[in-house]
Order: C-alpha cells, then sequence, then structure tokens
C-alpha cells in the first residue's frame, strides 16, 4: 500500500511538470536544478527567486529578486534565468533606463518570451516555478537593466554589466 505521502510527493511533481509544459519556450530543469547548457556551451544563470534574493543597493537604484543583484559578463556570454521560486516571474529588460524608473515600465507584452541578444528588446516571458528561459546572447557592452512585470515594486530588478 503507497502511503498518502508519497501519493502527495507524486502528484506534486506531476503538477510541476504540467506547469513547465505550459511555459512556451521554458525548459523543466533536471531533479538537480540545474540549467541544461546550450549545445554542450556553458551557460551562466541569473536566479530568480524573489523570497529568498534580498534587496541591496545597485548603481541603478533598489534591486531584489535576482542573484547575483549586479551580474558582470563580458560579451559573447550566454546567460538564462532560473526561476527557483515557487511562484512564475519575468525578467525583462527595462529599454534605455540607467535607473529604475519609481513605477513599472512594463506592458503584458512582458508576459511573452521574446529575444535572444541582450541589447535587443527581451523578455523571458511568464516564467513558472522550476523553470528556465531562453538563453541570451551578451552581444553588445553596456549596461542593461530588468525586472521582473508581477513583482516590480518588490523591488524585484536587477542589472546586467556586459564588456
Amino acid at each position: 500500500m503507497v502511503s498518502p505521502r508519497v501519493l502527495k510527493r507524486v502528484a506534486s511533481g506531476a503538477a510541476a511538470l504540467l506547469l513547465n509544459a505550459c511555459t512556451p519556450g521554458g525548459i523543466a530543469l533536471p531533479p538537480g536544478g540545474a540549467a541544461p547548457p546550450a549545445g554542450g556551451a556553458a551557460v551562466q544563470t541569473i536566479d530568480v527567486n524573489l523570497t529568498l534574493n534580498a534587496d541591496s543597493q545597485t548603481a541603478a537604484g533598489t534591486s531584489g529578486g535576482y542573484a547575483p543583484a549586479v551580474t558582470n559578463v563580458a560579451v559573447g556570454t550566454t546567460l538564462r534565468f532560473v526561476n527557483s521560486d515557487g511562484f512564475a516571474h519575468t525578467a525583462t529588460l527595462i529599454s534605455g533606463a540607467t535607473t529604475f524608473p519609481a513605477g513599472s515600465p512594463f506592458s503584458v507584452a512582458a508576459q511573452t518570451q521574446s529575444g535572444s541578444a541582450l541589447s535587443q528588446n527581451w523578455s523571458t516571458g511568464t516564467l513558472a516555478a522550476g523553470v528556465a528561459s531562453q538563453t541570451l546572447t551578451v552581444d553588445r557592452a553596456g549596461t542593461y537593466l530588468f525586472g521582473c512585470f508581477f513583482h516590480y515594486g518588490g523591488p524585484m530588478r536587477a542589472e546586467i554589466i556586459a564588456h
């Protein structure tokens, strides 16, 4: 006889798989939680977790919900966002900003995955819990601010500095 506890764990796992399958372009994470590399190449990961990633001050303003708060990368690097939180988030470029805007700069378009290059408009779209985003190629030096459509005021925002 299977215990209720085991049945609950199986049901929970099945629910997670279904949620992952419903996220366009999302990639279900393997049991260890690490994002699978694209084409065998190493991928730098930005953790998406409003619950665990505390607020901090950056040059652009108050950041939180992403780790690291400031990601320093070389041009040519490949990035991926991994939602390790228990609920949905996005990571969406705040185009042309040098500091975090006071109010949310996002439209509902942030919920749809777009883009593959860091210097162009991009969004991970809505990432369900346990899902990794598409990869983004760091194609141009600069500072790129981004945030979460759902939790921008959380404050869920961070920056990428490409050199």
